[in-house]
Formats: C-alpha cells, structure tokens, sequence
C-alpha cells in the first residue's frame, strides 16, 4: 500500500500536467473535429478526407517522408560507425557537428536551403529550389542526426568477438557485416527509421518554408486551414487523422524499442583506430559532414552580403529595426531576448517534469501490476513527441481560451507549449541513466540510516547531474527553435525569432530578407554553442530515442 501511493503521489503532478495542457487541448481538437455543433457528426470528418487537395496531401506526406527516411538511414550509417566504432582526431568535434542540424530552428533550416538552392545560391543551377526534391533535402538534414546517435548508441556498445571470429573463419568484411553486425543493429536500425519518418511526416518549419502553398504536408494544411482559411473542422479532421497515424507509428516503434539500452547495460570497447577497409565509410561520413556544411555555410556568406553595399554587416545592425515598410512590430533584438526569456522558462518546466517522470518510470516494480502501470504511465509521458507541435498549439488555441482556464493571454502559455514539446527528449535522456542505478545501493543507503533525501543526494545525484545538464542544454536548444506550436499561440507584440525569421522572409525586399539571413545565423549560432557544450558532457542518451 505504501508503494502504491509513493507511486500515485509521485504521478500526481506530471499527470495534472499533462492531462490539462496535453489531454485537454487534444480532446477539444477531437470534439472541434467530430462534434462541430455540439452534436456528433462523423460525416464532416469523413467529407473532409474525402477532398481531392486532403489526397494530395497525404499521398506528398507519405512519399516525401519515406524517401528522407530511406537517404536518413543510407547516409547515417556509415557515419555512426565512423563516429562510434573508430578513433581519430576530432572525431567529438564531428559529432557533436552533425549532432547540431537536429536542433536548428526548422525555419533556419529553410532559409539555409532557399539560400543554397535559389537562383542566386551556389546550387541554384539545378533549379531545385521550390521543389519536393529541396523538401526532401530538408528533412535529410534535419534528421540523420537522429540515425547516427541512435544507431551510434548501439554500435557503439556492440560485442565485436562475434565479427572477429566470423573474419577469422574466412568471411569478408561484407559477409560480416550482413550476416553478424546487421542483425544486432536491426531493432536500432528500425526504431531509429521509425522515428525518423515520425519526424519527416509532422515536419512543419522546413515543408513550410520551402514548399510555401505548392507542396504540402499534413503539417503545413493543418496550419494553413486554421491560419488563412479559417476552415477549423477540415484542420480539427486533418489533426485527428494524423494523431490517429502518428500513435500507431510510436506504438509500433516503442515495441521495437523493446530492448535493453545498450549504453547502460553493456562495456564500452576502446574504439579501433582507422584502417584501409575503413576508409569508404570514413569517405562517406566526410561527404555527409560537406552536405550538412554547405547550406549552413551558406547561409552565413548570405548573411555578410548587403544589398547594394558589398560585404558588411550591415544585415546584422539591422537587427536593431523594424525592417523595411514596418514589416515587423518589434526589433529581432527584442524576439532575441523573448526567445531566450521563452527557453528558460520552458527548460526548467520540461527538466522538473522530466525528473520526476523519469523517478516514477524507473523505480524497481515488485509486482506484474505494479509494472504495467509504470509502462503505462511511460507510454502516456511520451505521447507529446508523437504529437505534432502544430495540433498541440491549435488546441491551446480552442480550449485554453475560456473560464475557467483563460490563458490565452498568458506569458507562460508559449513556455508551456514549448515544454511539453522538449519534455520526451529530457525524459529519454534520464531514463536510461536512472535504469542503470542498482536499486541495492539505494537499499544499502536506507538500511545504513539515510533518510531518502539522502539516498537520492549520495546514491543517484552523483550519476544523474551531467544527464540533468545535457538535457537542460537540449530543451533550452529544442525550445529555442520551437515553430510549430509558437506559431499559432506567440502575440504579435511578443514575436519569438523563429516566427520573426518567418515573417521577415514573407515581406518583400531585399533587406527583410538579409536580416532573415542575419537573424537566421544567430539562432544557429546559439543553438551550436549549447550542442557542443552538451556534448562534452559526454552523456551517450542524448538524442537516442
């Protein structure tokens, strides 16, 4: 009994939580959908999958997201084994390079690939630009990371004795690799392309900024129902099929999640030094580390060219203005400080939360039921990573707005929406290294007289406070960037960059757009510098879902 209500006690709050912020907004997004005058009507629903533009979109969702998944997984491979499996001088550095696109605002990515692949760009010859071909360029970027860290987790803790015996019995490199090193990566392999394409079919910043009303997703219609059309039934209807979609898919990638964390339940080897059959994978990682340089590199070269003046500055001083014709309320300095005042408001959210989501879920159970309710309450935790931020910030919108929680004027409703959006990277980034924590040693603390303040303080602080600071690092770098939610729910007087950015590139004239540019390498900038710093904490869960 005892147990129980340590564990009730413990839920309370991050239930409480999510059930008014996450439950709550999404069952109104459900009832806007099925019952639109307050009667149960199905058949609008049904009449808005029905529309030719809906097929359209979906069949461009599922196709643009499959094939960013498939050249993820062919282009991630090679570098985790580089990055993981082989030591060489900078490899932290690489990694922590590569690891930087997945935490990139979604419209910096955009803006770095419209600068690349437009008519003035040093890609623009291909005439790419505006294309599902620049789309799905788009997607690659942003998510290989997650392939190599996923991947890499894994690899990285591979028993290498099995590979060496079959070398030894006469097999090729090529043999070893189908017939032993696949098939212990293949659950890793699969939940990392699971989540890939979870990660490609909501993706809303990058789709939107590079297919504009030609090419949508799901994402972008929902945003683009609700934003210029007003059509809230055919964005409830849109939502509700992609929440049903994207539930299954975390389902099914959960169940292939279902193994041991290779990063806490196995010895890391010493990583070999390269070699000659190593260097086609080296190769391959160094094409890769050009692909993801080039559009940020870009994207800076854009940022120092000033219309009519040659290179200068002058993109970045602008930053301190309203940009030409008044295009925003505000200066990007002040979106700055928003962003930053946003991000920490949003990471000490998630991080508390997290915790104590992280406490409850990795407390030995004693008893079957005991265990399926701490599954449970994992799966429900998660449940904000599959759904899109989008739908999340469209509920707040429709729920939050009336007694007896009108918030919709609230500073802290960006936050909010913001940490629940980072909330399972902080969650997945502690879990595993709480997993690890032998429940004896807390028992050994208890029956030697500590108090369980002081077990915590002696027995899983000293573990778990570089994982607690990489974590904080990923939210406050996921929060910074967040679009999809801070679109619909920031003021106008109160902008975040991202949406700055977004409205700067929708405002004619060149120098909006060089302050875009600008004000797109700043948020890189700032983003990039967080990354490195959580990766010399050498935390091997983050970014491992």
């Amino acid at each position: 009994m005892r147990r129980a209500l340590t564990l009730a006690a413990l839920a309370l709050l991050p239930v409480a939580v999510l059930g008014v912020f996450f439950v709550l907004p999404v069952s109104g997004m459900l009832a806007r959908g099925f019952w639109p005058d307050g009667s149960f009507d199905p058949g609008g629903v049904i009449s808005v999958l029905g529309r030719p533009r809906v097929h359209r979109v979906l069949w461009f969702t599922v196709w643009s997201a499959s094939v960013a998944t498939v050249v993820s997984v062919l282009l991630g491979l090679p570098a985790a084994h580089a990055l993981h499996r082989r030591e060489f001088p900078g490899r932290r550095v690489l990694r922590a390079a590569l690891l930087v696109p997945f935490v990139l605002p979604t419209v910096v990515v955009g803006v770095a690939f419209r600068e690349l692949l437009g008519e003035s760009g040093p890609l623009g010859f291909l005439g790419l630009d505006g294309t599902p071909v620049a789309i799905v360029a788009g997607l690659v970027f942003f998510n290989v990371a997650v392939v190599i860290r996923a991947v890499g987790a894994s690899w990285e803790s591979l028993d290498q004795r099995p590979a060496d015996a079959a070398a030894a019995l006469g097999a090729s490199p090529a043999q070893v690799f189908r017939t032993v090193t696949l098939p212990a990566l293949r659950p890793a392999i699969v939940s990392a392309a699971s989540v890939v394409f979870l990660f490609c079919a909501t993706a809303f910043g990058v789709v939107l900024t590079l297919g504009g009303l030609r090419y949508s997703s799901v994402e972008t219609e929902i945003y683009l129902l609700t934003t210029n059309l007003l059509d809230l039934q055919g964005a409830a209807a849109l939502s509700v099929l992609q929440l049903v979609a994207v539930v299954a898919l975390l389902l099914v990638a959960g169940r292939l999640r279902a193994v041991p964390d290779p990063s806490v339940s196995r010895v890391l080897p010493r990583p070999r030094r390269l070699s000659r059959q190593d260097w086609p994978g080296a190769m391959a990682t160094l094409l890769l580390v050009v692909l993801v340089a080039l559009p940020i590199g870009t994207l800076v070269l854009g940022s120092l060219q000033v219309e009519g003046s040659g290179w200068g500055l002058g993109n970045y001083r602008a930053l301190t203005t309203r940009g030409t014709h008044q295009a925003l309320l505000v200066p990007v300095t002040d979106a700055l400080v928003t962003s930053l005042r946003t991000a920490v408001d949003a990471t000490w959210m998630s991080l508390s939360l997290g915790l104590l989501v992280a406490v409850v879920v990795t407390r030995r159970s004693r008893s079957r039921a005991e265990r399926r309710v701490r599954a449970t309450l994992d799966g429900f935790f998660m449940l904000p990573l599959g759904v899109s931020a989008v739908t999340l910030g469209f509920g707040f919108l429709i729920t939050l707005d009336h007694p007896p929680l009108e918030l919709r004027d609230s500073p802290l409703l960006v936050p909010i929406a913001q940490a629940l959006v980072a909330l399972p990277l902080v969650v997945r980034t502690i879990v595993p290294v709480l997993s690890g924590v032998d429940d004896r040693q807390r028992q050994a603390a208890a029956s030697l007289g500590a108090g369980p303040l002081r077990a915590v303080l002696t027995v899983d602080l000293p573990v778990v406070w570089k994982p607690l600071l990489a974590a904080s690092g990923f939210a406050f770098a996921a929060s910074l960037g967040e679009f999809g939610a801070t679109s619909f729910l920031a003021r106008d007087e109160h902008p975040t960059v991202p949406v700055v950015i977004f409205r700067l590139i929708g405002h004619p004239g060149p120098m909006n757009y060089g302050m875009a540019l600008a004000a797109s390498v700043v948020l890189a900038a700032t983003t990039a510098v967080v990354m490195l710093v959580v990766e010399r904490l050498r935390v091997p869960s983050v970014g491992a879902f």
